[in-house]
C-alpha cells in the first residue's frame, strides 16, 4: 500500500512517499480501505516528536480516517467488509489502508461523505465531550470559543449552538468570523484588531462568559481568563498558538472559576462507555443534518505536507483533508 512516512522526527517537508505491507489484522481490530484522512494539529507534533506518543520509526502520521472495512479480526461484529466507516488512532492515517482498534470503528451515516466523515470524531469528538462532561454547559450559558474557525473551535461553535447556549466566536479575520457566523455564533471579536477584554466587557454588559474553550493557549489565555464570569469554567483544550500559558491562580480564586483540562484521547480510553454513548449522539446529530462539517481544503495524499502547514500556521478554516482513494 502507498503511504506517506515519517522515517526521523523533522518537518512535513521530511515526509516521504513509500510501498509499505499491508498491515496485519489482528483479534478486536478493523482494517480500513482508506478514501479519506483527517489533518489534525497533532499530526505536526507526532512528527516532530514532540506529541505524548513517539511510534517507532518508519511510521505513517494521521489519527482519523474514512473509508471501507476490508476486513475484521476475531470477535469484531459491529462492523463488516463493505461497510462505511470512519475510525481513529494515535497514527498510521496517511495511507491507503488503517487498522484500528474495533471500538475506535463506527459505521457513518449516509449524509456523510467520506471527507466530511474523516475530519468528523477528533474535532466533534474533543468539542462534544469538552462541552458536555468537562464544562456541563447549559442551555442558556453563554461560551467563548478562541481559535473559532478551526476545526475544534468551528465544531465548539456548531455544537454549543445545539445544546442552546450563546456563543461568542473570537478569531483573526474577519472572514473566519463570517464563518462562525454560518455556524451559529451569536456574537464575534476579532481578536486582531479589537480588544478582547474591553469586546467581552461590552457584549456581556460586564457579566463575563460561563465558560471559555481555548484551543490556542499563548497570548490569549490571560485577558481571556480575566473575563470570565463567576463559576465560569475555562477549558484547556489545546496550544495551537505555539507556547503553554501561565495564569496567576489567584484569578480563579478571585472569580470562583475553574481551569478544566480536556483530553479527549485519554477520555476515551479511561470511560470508553461514555465515550460511545457521546460518538452515537454525534453522529444522531450529523444524520439528522444538525452538524456540516465543513470542509475547507482537500489535498492528495502526496501533498501531505502542504495540508500539514495550513493548519499548523492556523489557515485553515474548519477542517483539511486528505483524498486518498
Amino acid at each position: 500500500m502507498k503511504a506517506i512516512v515519517c522515517e526521523a522526527f523533522g518537518g512535513p517537508e521530511d515526509l516521504v512517499v513509500r510501498e509499505l505491507p499491508s498491515p496485519e489484522v489482528k483479534a478486536g481490530q478493523v482494517r480500513i480501505r482508506v478514501h479519506a484522512a483527517g489533518v489534525n494539529f497533532p499530526d505536526s507534533l507526532i512528527i516532530q516528536g514532540k506529541y505524548q506518543f513517539k511510534p517507532a520509526f518508519p511510521f505513517s502520521p494521521g489519527a482519523e480516517v474514512a473509508g471501507i472495512v476490508d476486513a475484521v479480526g476475531e470477535g469484531v461484529s459491529h462492523v463488516k467488509p463493505g461497510d462505511r466507516v470512519l475510525g481513529t488512532g494515535l497514527w498510521g492515517g496517511y495511507a491507503e489502508e488503517m487498522v484500528v482498534d474495533a471500538s475506535a470503528c463506527f459505521p457513518i451515516p449516509d449524509s456523510l461523505s467520506f471527507e466530511a466523515a474523516s475530519g468528523f470524531l477528533m474535532t466533534y469528538g474533543t468539542s462534544h465531550h469538552a462541552l458536555k462532561q468537562r464544562a456541563r454547559i447549559q442551555p442558556g450559558e453563554t461560551l467563548l470559543v478562541l481559535g473559532a474557525a478551526g476545526g475544534v473551535g468551528l465544531a465548539a461553535v456548531e455544537l454549543a449552538k445545539v445544546m442552546q447556549a450563546r456563543v461568542i466566536a473570537a478569531a483573526s479575520t474577519d472572514d473566519k468570523l463570517a464563518l462562525t457566523r454560518e455556524y451559529g455564533a451569536d456574537e464575534t471579536i476579532n481578536y486582531t484588531t479589537q480588544d478582547l477584554r474591553e469586546a467581552l466587557k461590552a457584549i456581556t454588559g460586564g457579566k463575563g462568559v460561563d465558560v471559555i474553550y481555548d484551543p490556542v493557549g499563548g497570548a490569549l489565555a490571560e485577558p481571556a481568563f480575566r473575563s470570565i464570569g463567576w463559576n465560569g469554567r475555562y477549558l484547556v483544550v489545546g496550544f495551537a498558538g505555539g507556547s503553554i500559558p501561565s495564569l496567576p491562580l489567584n484569578l480563579p480564586l478571585l472569580k470562583g472559576a475553574s481551569i478544566v483540562g480536556v483530553f479527549w484521547g485519554q477520555f476515551l480510553k479511561v470511560e470508553p462507555d461514555v465515550h460511545e454513548a457521546n460518538v452515537a449522539e454525534l453522529l444522531g446529530w450529523a444524520a439528522e443534518g444538525r452538524l456540516k462539517p465543513h470542509i475547507s481544503e482537500v489535498f492528495p495524499l502526496e501533498r501531505a505536507a502542504e495540508a500539514i502547514r495550513v493548519v499548523t500556521d492556523r489557515k485553515a478554516k474548519g477542517k483539511v483533508v486528505l483524498k486518498v482513494a
